[in-house]
């Protein structure tokens, strides 16, 4: 089998050609020199620090969490828990029914119109009423405890439906988290 003089050139200049390619590439970008070969195991790869998140906060002490908010308001001479305060009912129930260990305090507060007996009885109405709210979406009965101060521990002085206002309700205190 004769070959064609000219296809043996050009296989021949196309070798040269790579080979002059391969040996200046080598020279121009040296290859690093093995590692010495020891007995002794390569150190591990380092690892780069990575950033932690945030700790995440605990939504009680969050201040644009729900959980924030602790107190329920009422009406005039009332202890139902109004429609509005729901939302807040139900989310410090589920705190309390995903915390096992959380405790709470409902504390009921009054105006001062009315007696000292007349608002200590109201007041402990609206704890317990928040207290049956909250024992109806799961809570144990034994993890909330309940108190009336009457209208011994005002929020808001004076003698307005504005003060009053505020200060007829519950407040609810995590005695544990």
């Amino acid at each position: 089998m004769r070959m064609n003089t000219p296809a043996i050139l050009i296989a021949s200049s196309f070798a040269l050609l790579l080979g002059a390619c391969a040996s200046q590439q080598s020279a121009e970008s040296p290859q690093p020199a093995p590692a010495p070969q020891s007995s002794a195991p390569a150190p591990a790869p380092q690892a780069q620090p990575v950033e932690q998140p945030a700790m995440a906060m605990n939504p009680l002490h969050d201040p644009n969490s729900i959980l924030a908010k602790r107190s329920v308001y009422f009406d005039f001479d009332k202890s139902n828990i109004k429609p509005e305060f729901n939302p807040l009912v139900e989310a410090h129930a589920g705190y309390m029914t995903g915390h096992a260990s959380a405790t709470i305090r409902i504390e009921g507060n009054c105006d001062e119109r009315g007696s000292r007996e007349y608002n200590l009885a109201l007041g402990q109405r609206r704890a317990d009423s928040l207290r049956k709210a909250m024992v109806l979406l799961g809570v144990s009965d034994q993890r909330i405890e309940t108190v009336s101060w009457g209208k011994e521990k005002p929020r808001a002085p004076g003698h307005n439906e504005a003060a009053w206002a505020q200060n007829r309700r519950d407040d609810i205190i995590y005695t544990h988290e």
